[in-house]
């Protein structure tokens, strides 16, 4: 039990290192023990086994106060990397956007794909390839235009990704995890990420794909809302009687956007709703939504953005999952 323990409270002392070094950069072993609050004796011993696993790299002497120079040391955020799939459409043509990121989420490798259909043997293609060429990804992040419900896809915008085991038969193949994230949940976490902490605020993004069903992502304390099944969101259920798949006008998207939010509104009460679309400009959706807002009063209204940045939000919350997947798991007595 005595060497049970001994070894939980290393793990957790070795995690303390890893998340001091990967904030600072740079440290030497006196700056890192009162960086954790761990004795000097304890820090060397966790060094020693963080260079040895080629997570720290020694780097250069600082200089000290008269006595004897400090040597420094780097964390190597190349260590383990991560390669994210972004699943888009783009002038009509399915691309999968692929992209290698290491622990300081800068970019290493980058391919787009044109794809002649969503399906799982070009993902592996694609993956494959990666692999070869940047053999310390360590974890799989695929953003798709879907939900997926015990491992399979229930719910897809296109229809050749309804019922695919994606996370299954990858980390069969490949020998590692895969994530799996809806496109707009996503896309929401990016949002907020690249604003600065929310400050327990409750944010939704709704996303209208020109010729596809709208979706929703809920954020409230730094968390993705996920509801049963991963389900909350799925606002295409939502009995508006629209052919999302072909032509709308402008008058039907800016109502249907106003009846969703108020619904949005009347259940979740969020602070802010941002609007991903391309199909009106600010002006036109300002002067309806407060014309909607006269016919449909409601006590309080969100704060409502409209917002074109929806790839750029996917992509970042999409690195910003994945790499989540690389911190080091709590451990627990």
């Amino acid at each position: 039990m005595k060497n049970a323990n001994a070894n939980l409270m290393k793990e957790i002392n070795l995690n303390n290192v890893r998340q001091v070094m990967k904030r600072a950069g740079t440290a030497t072993k006196p700056q890192l023990a009162a960086l954790t609050k761990l004795s000097v004796v304890t820090v060397n011993s966790l060094v020693k086994e963080l260079l040895d696993s080629k997570e720290l790299f020694e780097d250069q002497t600082a200089a000290s106060g008269g006595g004897r120079p400090a040597l420094t040391y780097r964390f190597n955020y190349d260590h383990s990397q991560a390669l994210v799939i972004y699943l888009k459409e783009n002038q009509g043509q399915r691309v999968a956007s692929a992209a290698v990121i290491n622990l300081e989420n800068r970019i290493v490798s980058q391919k787009e794909y044109v794809l002649p259909a969503f399906e799982q043997q070009y993902f592996a293609d694609i993956i494959h390839g990666f692999l070869i060429a940047c053999p310390q990804v360590k974890v799989i992040g695929m953003g798709i235009p879907g939900q997926i419900v015990n491992g399979r896809i229930v719910v897809a915008s296109h229809h050749e990704l309804q019922g695919a085991t994606l996370i299954e038969e990858l980390e069969q193949q490949f020998k590692l995890p895969v994530m799996v994230e809806n496109d707009v949940n996503a896309a929401v976490f990016g949002y907020q990420a690249s604003r600065g902490e929310a400050d327990g605020q409750c944010i939704t993004g709704i996303y209208f794909p020109q010729k596809y069903p709208p979706g929703m992502g809920i954020y409230l304390n730094a968390n993705i809302i996920r509801g049963k099944n991963g389900m909350a969101g799925e606002i295409k259920f939502l009995p508006q009687k629209i052919d999302w798949y072909a032509e709308i006008s402008e008058n039907v998207l800016l109502e249907a956007a106003c009846r969703i939010i108020q619904s949005v509104n009347a259940v979740l009460a969020p602070d802010q709703i941002v609007i991903y679309q391309e199909m009106t400009d600010a002006e036109r959706w300002n002067e309806f939504w407060k014309g909607y807002q006269v016919r449909e009063p409601m006590p309080h209204y969100p704060e409502v953005i409209l917002s074109n940045t929806f790839q750029a939000d996917y992509e970042a919350g999409m690195r910003m999952l994945t790499l989540q997947k690389l911190n080091p798991m709590p451990v627990q007595f």
